[in-house]
């Protein structure tokens, strides 16, 4: 849904804005927008994205207090308060001197957190396809990441590909390695990710069988595991699954959870290579040819070709961003994408 709000250029916006003020304690606080200065841009919200893996660790408290903030628009600390999030969608409602290639009514995704009317650097704001429904552009920040577990993958045509957990982000990577012409094999626990990991073209299990593998795998094991489940167990699975040489992806971020390892079988004599990928930095193999602005183009492009409706399983406005952190946090059967939405 598009947001009714009206411009004011010069005059300060009413804006509402969700914080975490301690562990497992949300709150929607009134704040204001400032008139965009020189390469600014004030933006109404459609619709923003919870990510549900860090934004939970964060909403639970389980993120080190000290760990600096990645993001400029993110306000407080991970001590809390904090206002938190990076997946948002909207329409630009005022420009500030010196924004040349973006207008009024263009919309628009941000690397902000869940607000409903922001001003936010130019730099920072990617116009969305005018093909794509807007309050998908949320998205944008999720496919970024996607895009970047796939690169530092790297699958060749014809290889297999066993992706731990099919929540957004691996549901997403799902979708792209099959545009790649990979063979994916989707492990979760949740029946109903399994249902669309196997619409989207994966072979779906419930639990990495060893036995199924290899048979899936003409006896040789996983060319490839990319762990995006966040869970620490998960990580010992994708070590076993692949053959030798094989490579694992950590994409989860697992805060300040610890994390135990066997390394003395397979890992050892099967020469496994562990990688970490993380969305702020491009893959090194990849450089020079691909920058950020590549990257951006690339995930514009992909926004209309992948199946995102069917990824949001549930709706909240904004007023009831609580309820929305408590359905997160419990992990209910067939939770997906959830999005809050503006009015």
């Amino acid at each position: 849904m598009d947001s009714d709000i009206t411009t004011g250029a010069s005059s300060l916006l009413p804006a509402d804005a969700i914080w975490f003020t301690a562990p497992r304690t949300v709150r929607v606080q009134r704040e204001t927008a400032p008139p965009p200065d020189v390469g600014e841009v004030r933006v109404a919200a459609i619709a923003s994205l919870i990510s549900h893996g860090t934004e939970r660790l964060v909403y639970r408290g389980e993120v080190d207090p000290t760990l600096p903030l990645d993001l400029p628009t993110i306000r407080g600390s991970f001590a809390f308060p904090i206002k938190y999030g990076y997946a948002i969608a909207g329409r630009i409602i005022d420009v500030g001197p010196g924004v040349d290639d973006l207008h009024i009514g263009d919309a628009v995704a941000a690397l902000h957190p869940h607000q409903s009317v922001f001003t936010i650097p130019a730099a920072l704001v990617k116009r969305l396809p005018t093909h794509l429904d807007p309050a998908l552009g949320g998205f944008y920040a999720n496919v970024e990441t996607a895009l970047t577990i796939c690169h530092d993958a790297a699958p060749r045509l014809g290889e297999t590909v066993i992706v731990f957990g099919q929540g957004v982000v691996g549901l997403l990577v799902t979708q792209l390695l099959q545009l790649a012409g990979v063979h994916v094999i989707a492990v979760d626990p949740d029946p109903q990710r399994r249902e669309l990991a196997e619409h989207f073209g994966a072979t779906a299990l419930a639990q990495p069988d060893p036995a199924i593998i290899v048979d899936l795998t003409d006896k040789r094991g996983a060319d490839i595991a990319i762990e995006v489940s966040g869970a620490p167990t998960a990580l010992q699975q994708a070590i076993e699954a692949v053959a030798v040489e094989g490579l694992v992806i950590v994409a989860s971020w697992y805060g300040q959870k610890p994390v135990t390892l066997t390394l003395g079988g397979h890992f050892h004599r099967g020469r496994v290579r562990v990688r970490s990928s993380q969305v702020g930095r491009l893959t090194p193999d990849s450089l020079p040819r691909w920058d950020y602005a590549r990257r951006t183009a690339t995930v514009m492009h992909l926004l209309p070709r992948l199946h995102l409706a069917e990824l949001v399983s549930h709706h909240f406005p904004l007023e009831q961003a609580a309820a929305a952190y408590e359905l997160l946090d419990r992990g209910a059967t067939g939770l997906v994408q959830v999005m809050i939405s503006y009015r």
